[in-house]
């Protein structure tokens, strides 16, 4: 088969400005609550992008653990790739790609890491092993082989039995989104795409439709 003859047609829904949310938050919590009834494969998980010092960006799939007015929280190792990165460049872009809903949300913004108090209570609610894991992985670091990380899950198992603290090298970034875009698959590739950008020093939201 050719690759370039694979083709879709996208013909499940429309989005339309009178019938959008005027709030990009609360269009995107519809959209996800809808992700999440509909039973799509893991509805949480998002693309981040970051750029680093060189320039290059990255992308990984990273999950969402929370969200509010103040913007999109997820956790990881702050001396990961994209912890060192965002240290350098705290802009970066979000992506959900809801597949069997024929829609993306586009998100951008500025990032900063969550008060110690939210990692410390998210850290705490997270099963043991993935409490173990955060200690025994060097994330994005070279490592000899998996034998590493099965030493060192060993190991502090050990020393902290059943009450892992939260390592001081892990926890929770927030992106406080200043653009947001909703694309919606339409039939003969006229997709539907909604901007929303801040206005006013964050005091409101401008939307404008996109050609696709």
């Amino acid at each position: 088969m050719n690759i370039a003859d694979l083709r879709k047609s996208y013909e499940k829904a429309e989005l339309n400005e009178s019938a959008s949310q005027a709030d990009p938050m609360k269009q995107f919590e519809q959209w996800l609550n809808e992700a999440i009834s509909s039973e799509v494969p893991e509805p949480n998980a998002m693309t981040l992008a970051t750029v680093g010092s060189d320039l290059r960006p990255s992308t990984r799939i990273v999950l969402i653990k929370g969200f509010d007015e103040r913007g999109i929280v997820w956790y990881t190792n702050y001396a990961s790739r994209k912890g060192q990165e965002l240290a350098g460049n705290p802009f970066a872009a979000l992506q959900f790609h809801w597949v069997e809903l024929e829609r993306v949300v586009r998100i951008q913004g500025i990032v900063e890491k969550v008060s110690d108090e939210e990692s410390d209570e998210y850290f705490h609610s997270r099963p043991l092993d993935s409490r173990i894991g955060a200690w025994a992985s060097p994330q994005s670091q070279v490592i000899e082989g998996r034998g590493v990380l099965v030493a060192n899950a060993a190991k502090f198992g050990a020393q902290f039995m059943l009450r892992p603290p939260r390592p001081p090298h892990w926890g929770g970034y927030r992106l406080k989104p200043d653009t947001w875009e909703f694309w919606q698959g339409r039939k003969s590739r006229l997709h539907d795409r909604l901007r929303y950008s801040q206005q006013n020093g964050g005091a409101g939201w401008l939307r404008e439709r996109l050609a696709p």
